[in-house]
């Protein structure tokens, strides 16, 4: 006999929600989701859809009415609860558009907790969008199937990072001048991995989060890295070592 098919099948659109999810309660649709659901995806009544809350998990969800403007979905069942998320922070100096767009999107997708920008003496951007890089965020959970959205923090002084740092969460802190392999230092527990600016750190900055009871330099390899490339390669080598990775239950890859 044929192996019945998984249900719901993994191909249903899935969508982030601001708004706590539950049984049998229904929810309206506006703006880009509903045109989403009802003109580019051409779903009607009785088409289901996944949805996530960042609260209580992921829900399955018919749709009971689609217009041009507003879609009408009712709950009917919770498929999982809110993923545990590895107790890992990315800190990292603002780039330029496009390239922190791409670093927060693949830091969502490896499975970050919380993402920190931090202003150094050589940071070439002084201002975040959080409002694109939120819904750069979202759309790269929606895209993995993460259940938990990570935390976007409020930009801060890389002098203020240092002095209000939490004394059990270990510090890596990406050296261009020489550390010990990150795989060496990564362990399970509160982390966070911090990544200067394309210019790197100044020698005074250097040695103040060298001077930091928390932090231990790491080295990413022999090659000097962009700024981008070593955030992600260092939160793949942590989720490697230390992080959920060895639990996970499957391995694909997203459209």
């Amino acid at each position: 006999m044929p192996a019945t098919p998984a249900w719901p099948p993994a191909s249903l659109p899935r969508l982030f929600v601001p708004e706590p999810l539950a049984a049998a309660t229904t929810l309206k649709l506006e703006g880009n989701q509903a045109n989403y659901l009802a003109n580019v995806m051409r779903l009607g009544p009785g088409d289901r859809v996944k949805l996530f809350d960042d609260r209580t998990g992921e829900w399955l969800a018919e749709i009971v009415d689609a217009g041009k403007r507003r879609v009408t979905l009712s709950i009917t069942e919770h498929l999982r609860p809110r993923e545990p998320v590895p107790d890992l922070w990315l800190l990292f100096a603002p780039l330029k558009r496009g390239r922190i767009d791409m670093l927060v999107e693949k830091a969502t997708e490896l499975g970050v907790a919380r993402l920190l920008p931090v202003v150094t003496r050589r940071t070439v951007v002084d201002r975040v969008k959080d409002e694109r890089l939120l819904a750069h965020m979202v759309e790269a959970a929606e895209q993995c199937e993460r259940t938990a959205l990570p935390e976007l923090a409020d930009a801060v002084m890389l002098q203020d990072l240092l002095a209000a740092w939490p004394a059990e969460r270990t510090l890596l802190f990406a050296d261009e001048t020489g550390g010990r392999p990150l795989l060496e230092q990564a362990a399970p527990g509160p982390a966070g991995i911090l990544i200067g600016p394309e210019g790197g750190f100044t020698n005074e900055e250097r040695a103040a989060i060298r001077a930091h009871p928390a932090a231990r330099a790491i080295s990413l390899g022999p090659r000097i890295l962009r700024a981008e490339t070593a955030a992600l390669a260092a939160v793949a080598l942590w989720m490697a070592a230390a992080g959920d990775w060895g639990d996970a239950p499957r391995s694909s890859v997203a459209d």
